[in-house]
């Protein structure tokens, strides 16, 4: 069932019993892929990934009937897997007593352990770099670096101002940078 409906399209077919499933079908084609990204950025781990992205789904089956669509879909269905991605980051943290540091840490093997990359020794020394930022400045730094995503989207996401978003980036990019002429230099 491969139709270019829109977003609102969808949400009416949703909204009807009869065409329910098939009207989720139509988000998951759309959105599937692009949130699986957005949540692997932030876990890391494919595995991790998956059951955000499950979780995330059964979310957004469940409260769709809910949606005012005073947002775009898909920055509504980003703000809830960026929170499922940082409660499932919150609960490793609180399962295993680890610090943030140690989280961080624990991401960064990831890179190296799985066929996360096919890049180069750059792209790997990226990837740790935006590990090193606090959970926010690495949020926004990947939807504005690798999605390209516009700050006013991004303020649905992560219900916060274009200012505050504007300076998260700012600072991720300076931290980047620092890290990797360090890395560079080493």
């Amino acid at each position: 069932m491969k139709t270019e409906l829109s977003d609102n399209e969808i949400i009416l077919k949703f909204a009807d019993e009869k065409t329910r499933t098939a009207a989720f079908e139509l988000i998951l084609e759309k959105y599937q892929k692009k949130t699986y990204w957005h949540i692997r950025r932030i876990v890391i781990n494919h595995d991790d990934a998956d059951d955000v992205l499950q979780n995330t789904f059964i979310k957004v089956w469940e409260n769709l009937s809910k949606f005012r669509e005073d947002s775009k879909l898909y920055t509504w269905i980003y703000r809830i897997a960026t929170n499922e991605a940082l409660q499932f980051i919150q609960k490793k943290k609180q399962n295993y007593n680890i610090t943030l540091d140690d989280v961080s840490y624990e991401l960064s093997s990831y890179l190296t352990a799985e066929n996360y990359f096919d890049g180069n020794n750059i792209a790997l020394k990226l990837q740790q770099a935006i590990l090193t930022l606090p959970n926010k400045q690495r949020i926004v730094f990947n939807m504005k670096y690798y999605e390209n995503m516009k700050y006013e989207d991004m303020k649905d996401v992560l219900e916060t101002s274009v200012g505050a978003l504007k300076a998260s980036y700012f600072h991720a990019v300076k931290k980047i940078e620092e890290y990797m002429k360090k890395e560079i230099n080493q």
